[in-house]
């Protein structure tokens, strides 16, 4: 039997257990180390240094704990209601509100997780006491939340321009229509599905004061893409300048922040890091034994030899990703399949930025995908309700994001109308 096929029922194995993806990588990136570059396991730690010595990587715990601090504070809430005052008026205003206060918050806030959580928190006893059905409030929370990966800036864009190479700035411009073209699909149906619905209303002197009440939160993506948009910030500055406004916003403005709710949000944010730099560093051993190996280079060339066409290969390709998304999460998942696809998505042709967004909306969709989708099980325990009730109000949800998934693929204009 072949080395290969023991490592992949060695995985399989630990995957039947139920291992941690952290134990199941660390066993395969020294399964590799040893038997396929003729390495030896303290090169591993060389590795680990190498992936985690990057300045861009700063911005992803500044941007989870900025993420942590407002879903704590009084930004989220307040720019909720703004959100709620001004679509009052619409047909399913209050959901319409659901999906632009999601897009909103994923604005800064870089995570789905967190947007979920935080724009939930509020939205739904609010959906339910208005007469919303139970299956659309979970859907539309649970789907719209995802939206935090695509609307820049987004922590899955930074993790792949740090493994590919490619521009986060770039990644992020790209992320402007796609993310733009989600919210307004999903805010349409929400719209249409919700028509029967009563309308609050819409009272110009209570959007006024929401407005007044809630103007520092509007401001914050403001200032943030707009730096970002300009050039004055990198991902990293961005990220600083981020968490410093929350701070200070919700310290000495609003001053609805306790230093014990700050303090929960430091350490909530420390445990999610522990879950996710381990990941970047193992994967990144894999990486480079990858490269060394010439495996992306052998896979392209065998691609190029047996599948001529280009719209072949991309829906090979998002078949493969949605697959991907049943059984990873998306950072694992974008760490280990994008140094292997750029190089084969390139030989097609395929610009790195436009296959970034490709992964990055199939990774998404798979956030919502049972077994593993981290958006199924965070909605069940946040709003107390079984995982497959959660499973089956996303189905219309999902269904229109492969839609849009499928106009990203194809017309590539899309993604890279902004990317110089």
């Amino acid at each position: 039997m072949s080395t290969a096929v023991l490592l992949t029922l060695a995985v399989i194995i630990m995957l039947v257990l139920r291992q941690n993806l952290i134990v199941i990588l660390m066993v395969l990136g020294g399964a590799v180390q040893l038997l396929y570059s003729d390495g030896e396991l303290m090169f591993m730690a060389e590795d680990f240094w190498a992936a985690l010595d990057r300045e861009a990587l700063l911005s992803i715990p500044v941007f989870l704990l900025c993420g942590s601090i407002m879903s704590r504070g009084a930004i989220a809430e307040r720019l909720v209601n703004v959100l709620k005052q001004l679509t009052g008026s619409l047909s399913g205003g209050l959901g319409v509100a659901t999906i632009l206060s999601c897009a909103f918050f994923a604005a800064i806030s870089g995570s789905s997780m967190v947007t979920l959580l935080a724009v939930g928190t509020v939205l739904y006893p609010a959906l339910k006491e208005q007469g919303y059905s139970t299956s659309y409030a979970l859907g539309a929370l649970s789907s719209a939340g995802t939206l935090g990966v695509v609307i820049p800036p987004s922590i899955p864009m930074i993790i792949y321009g740090l493994v590919t190479e490619t521009s986060i700035t770039d990644m992020f411009l790209a992320g402007i229509v796609p993310g733009l073209l989600l919210t307004l699909i999903l805010a349409s149906y929400s719209a249409w599905v919700n028509r029967t619905i009563p309308r609050i209303g819409f009272d110009l002197a209570d959007a006024g004061t929401a407005i007044s009440n809630g103007i520092w939160s509007l401001l914050m993506p403001v200032i943030l893409l707009g730096g970002i948009y300009s050039g004055y910030f990198t991902a990293t500055e961005s990220a600083a300048i981020a968490l410093a406004y929350a701070l200070a916003v919700e310290l000495f403005i609003y001053k609805e922040l306790t230093l014990t709710q700050l303090w929960d949000a430091v350490i909530h944010t420390t445990q999610l890091l522990g879950g996710l730099l381990p990941i970047v560093a193992i994967a990144a051993t894999l990486n480079m034994v990858l490269t060394t190996e010439q495996v992306p280079g052998q896979l392209a060339d065998w691609l190029s030899a047996h599948v001529e066409e280009k719209w072949l290969f991309l829906i090979g390709l998002n078949i493969l990703l949605l697959l991907v998304g049943f059984f990873m999460e998306i950072i694992s998942a974008l760490l280990i399949m994008a140094p292997i696809l750029l190089p084969v998505a390139v030989a097609y042709g395929i610009d790195p930025v436009h296959l970034g967004i490709i992964m990055i909306i199939n990774l998404e969709i798979g956030l919502l995908t049972p077994p593993v989708g981290i958006n199924l099980v965070v909605a069940s325990q946040a709003f107390k309700e079984s995982f497959w009730t959660v499973t089956r109000s996303i189905v219309p949800f999902v269904l229109l994001m492969l839609i849009v998934l499928l106009l990203v693929t194809f017309l590539p204009e899309l993604s890279l109308i902004f990317v110089s």
